[in-house]
């Protein structure tokens, strides 16, 4: 044999075994960049976050086009954080050539992501920092949470309407703290109360008891309150005990950020007959979520209990999934944020949800809920339902659309 026939036959053998090693597909990897806080006190809506976005992958890889596959890619914001928030964003973008970024736990660091998002049109689903103010800092933001008006004005109306008309607030001074006193007001107001006082306190405050004192000496008939859901619930809780404001006749009303699910064992029996509004409660009922409760309890055990920023990592995943299998895994920002800005759903373990595709918020059901036991455990009973509500503040601040 020649040199010459060597050469074909020895190139016709590569090409075969190419052929041969190859499937008749090409595998496509999708990077999903997470950013979240892992770390330090504010950590824990970060990890139970976390746990759903994973569990959801985990369980749903099955449902990826043919050849395609996705790669996680996390990094830990610390905490409130808008520079480290900022960074890591960069550096997913940059470095990792990430497809799709989502997470966040807290509203400065979003805020601070959002320029980054619209430079690098960069798809961003917002999976619970709640400032309604985010969405409208970035065409490339969706978010799968809630907004704290969203949620604290059905709050208001239902305290109004059931004999709480003169209320005090009391806040976390940052942006959802904002929104949450708004919101609450705005909801009071329209069923015919009023706000007789307020104030506003440092996020993560050493203490809380000079506040709640100051309270209590104005003996208002009901107070509202929130704090980031997390350790600062069973802080916040334990001090409204403490000076026995519920003995002095004030009533406690509140969201579902103070009386998170997965705080509620820390906190004895004092949250017993709380009233508060949110988007989920591990005691739902709803076929969907007890599907969803039997897979986070064989994963992560029985006594491990899913929280709203749970929810939220799960169906924003979920959401991402959809983008991937609508494209085949290969989509541009434009084409993934048009996707993401027509998401429905009635499966979601909270529940019905929309993104309106007018603001990139999301639209879903308000529950009322109250702190009951059941089985000996506390939980928030969902008794009255806002069927899908839309973000008040998008309709009064028309301008930011």
């Amino acid at each position: 044999m020649n040199q010459r026939r060597m050469w074909v036959h020895t190139a016709a053998a590569v090409a075969l075994a190419a052929g041969l090693a190859m499937p008749a597909w090409a595998a496509e990897t999708v990077k999903i960049g997470i950013i979240t806080t892992y770390s330090g006190p504010l950590a824990p809506p970060g990890v139970s976050m976390d746990k759903g976005l994973t569990l959801y992958a985990k369980l749903h890889a099955k449902d990826l086009p043919k050849g395609v596959t996705v790669e996680i890619i996390r990094r830990d914001d610390t905490g409130i954080a808008p520079d480290v928030a900022k960074r890591l964003a960069q550096e997913l973008i940059t470095r990792d050539h990430v497809n799709i970024i989502g997470g966040v736990v807290y509203s400065p660091n979003a805020l601070a992501m959002a320029p980054i998002m619209t430079e690098a049109k960069m798809p961003f689903v917002d999976m619970n920092a709640a400032a309604a103010v985010l969405t409208t800092k970035s065409p490339y933001i969706v978010r799968d949470s809630f907004t704290l008006q969203q949620v604290s004005m059905p709050m208001g109306e239902w305290a109004a309407k059931h004999g709480f008309k003169d209320a005090y607030t009391a806040v976390s001074d940052y942006a959802p703290g904002w929104d949450a006193e708004e919101g609450f007001k705005l909801g009071i107001e329209r069923a015919g109360g009023k706000i007789v006082g307020a104030v506003r306190f440092p996020v993560q405050a050493a203490d809380f008891t000079p506040y709640l004192q100051r309270i209590k000496d104005l003996k208002p008939k009901s107070l509202f309150i929130f704090v980031p859901g997390g350790p600062e619930s069973t802080q916040m809780i334990k001090t409204y005990n403490s000076l026995e404001l519920k003995k002095a006749g004030i009533t406690l009303v509140t969201t579902q950020d103070l009386l998170i699910d997965s705080e509620l064992p820390k906190m004895g029996d004092i949250p017993l007959g709380v009233v508060s509004s949110g988007t989920y409660s591990a005691a739902a009922t709803r076929p969907a979520n007890k599907a969803f409760l039997a897979a986070w309890h064989k994963e992560y055990g029985e006594n491990d209990i899913p929280d709203f920023p749970a929810i939220q990592g799960w169906d924003g995943m979920a959401m991402i999934y959809d983008v991937i299998k609508k494209t085949g895994g290969k989509f541009t920002g434009d084409q993934a944020i048009k996707i993401l800005r027509n998401y429905k759903t009635a499966d979601s373990p909270r529940g019905p949800f929309m993104i309106d595709p007018l603001t990139g918020d999301i639209v879903q059901n308000i529950y009322i809920r109250r702190v009951e036991k059941i089985d000996g455990k506390l939980a928030n009973v969902e008794f009255e339902t806002f069927p899908m509500v839309k973000d008040p503040w998008k309709e009064m601040h028309a301008a930011a659309k």
